[in-house]
């Protein structure tokens, strides 16, 4: 058996077992300080949240396989080109590997940056059951503040009226 075929198997169970070994977990509440996290954007050049302090951030976790994402995304970069001018980060993050992406980014482009490989990411902020399950919904849409604070939060359907409201507000604090 080829490892490549092997090697994603073995990172799903490995997921599974530590999200099923985890205390649970209250949810991010808006206000907290957002988690900090780093990794490699799609083109391989390493990123860290703390980096963008001073910047708000628009978070997306998001799947190539999510419908309501298909939706979505493309008002996440209508909303991107709003505020290319502006001290605002577009960051989408999955869990799928930078072949799903790229491939899925070909016939979908995005205007802004794109974190695969983001599992570690998810399990931060993720909300847990008191079983550890992981129950985040997909699109999930996270915006911080200059500082890191955590302003907005929601998840699903038609959220990106909420999103550029909570942006508009803290750029003209």
């Amino acid at each position: 058996m080829n490892i490549n075929m092997i090697r994603p198997a073995l990172i799903f169970l490995l997921g599974v077992m530590l999200v099923s070994s985890a205390p649970a977990q209250s949810s991010i509440k808006i206000g907290a300080v957002a988690p900090a996290f780093s990794g490699t954007i799609l083109d391989g050049t390493p990123y860290d949240l703390a980096g963008l302090r001073g910047n708000v951030v628009v978070m997306t976790f998001w799947s190539t396989r999510c419908t309501i994402c298909h939706s979505e995304l493309p008002k996440l970069n209508r909303l991107a080109a709003k505020y290319e001018r502006n001290n605002v980060v577009f960051l989408a993050l999955s869990m799928e590997n930078e072949e799903k992406i790229s491939g899925y980014l070909q016939r979908n482009p995005f205007r802004f940056t794109v974190m695969p490989n983001s599992f570690g990411v998810v399990l931060q902020y993720a909300d847990r059951s008191r079983n550890g399950n992981i129950d985040m919904g997909f699109p999930s849409f996270f915006v911080l503040d200059q500082q890191g604070v955590v302003r907005h939060r929601s998840s699903g359907y038609d959220k990106t009226e909420g999103v550029n409201a909570t942006v508009d507000r803290l750029l003209n604090k």
